[in-house]
């Protein structure tokens, strides 16, 4: 059985910055599983899921990345995984939050500190400012992938969230 990894890598955007990072992985006969990948500001950033039979990979690999921060300036790390437990996904439902409201200080934190309150786990959280049409004035949106206890009522869930959107003066919106 291979040993799981994930690595991150980030780096000034330019054409061919995925090509230098993968090609580590290629060329140390990793086998790529999943990625993310994005631009933030204008840095491009890659979270690598992959996995090896090859011993001492991970020692390699960070040799390599050390390399990679030197000749391209990409910074990169790497981590080995425990092995994979299997999911246990009885018990929850998933649903979509959207927040929207002014840039401030706080929202993701309160967000997902709200979410830990009431064991609601983030599977995946999206964000982006963007300039409001009709002021100028900087909007922030999130969307946020949850999975809900069964036990947790949906409509006590949006009672609670617009308790939120109160405090934080957004519009939240959920999609079961």
């Amino acid at each position: 059985m291979a040993n799981r990894y994930i690595m991150t890598a980030f780096g000034k955007d330019r054409a061919g910055i995925v090509a230098d990072v993968t090609r580590l992985l290629y060329e140390n006969e990793c086998n790529l599983e999943d990625t993310t990948m994005s631009m933030l500001a204008d840095e491009f950033t890659l979270s690598l899921l992959f996995s090896s039979h090859l011993p001492n990979i991970e020692e390699l690999l960070n040799r390599e990345c050390r390399r990679l921060d030197l000749d391209k300036g990409i910074s990169a790390f790497v981590r080995s995984l425990q092995p994979q437990q299997e999911k246990k996904q009885k018990g929850y439902k998933t649903c979509t939050l959207h927040i929207e409201g002014l840039d401030q200080a706080g929202i993701v934190y309160k967000t997902s500190q709200f979410m830990a309150d009431r064991q609601l786990n983030i599977i995946q959280l999206d964000s982006a400012t963007n300039a409001s049409p009709q002021s100028g004035a900087t909007i922030y949106n999130m969307t946020i992938y949850i999975q809900v206890p069964e036990n947790l009522p949906f409509d006590r869930l949006e009672e609670e969230l617009s308790s939120l959107a109160d405090e934080l003066h957004v519009d939240v919106t959920m999609e079961r």
